[in-house]
């Protein structure tokens, strides 16, 4: 979980290519939803929709970016 916390700090802070190194190197459905976040933060919506389905999240009600990262991070175990 260290390792998505991370690639979540680094999604917010704008460093998309650090969070996808992090988010590929993990085949979580939480890791693939983040993956997908990510992508829509970059505009690449056909890739995120992708994601969204591996992580078996419904990408057409998905919330704002914002909103995501906050549900995102309240799934996040301690």
């Amino acid at each position: 979980m260290a390792d998505l916390r991370q690639a979540l700090a680094h999604l917010r802070a704008g460093r998309w290519n650090e969070a996808h190194i992090l988010v590929q190197s993990d085949e979580s459905a939480q890791a693939a939803w983040l993956h997908g976040i990510l992508h829509v933060e970059e505009g690449d919506l056909g890739n995120a929709e992708y994601w969204y389905g591996q992580a078996g999240q419904d990408f057409a009600s998905r919330g704002t970016p914002q909103e995501e990262l906050e549900r995102f991070e309240a799934g996040l175990p301690e």
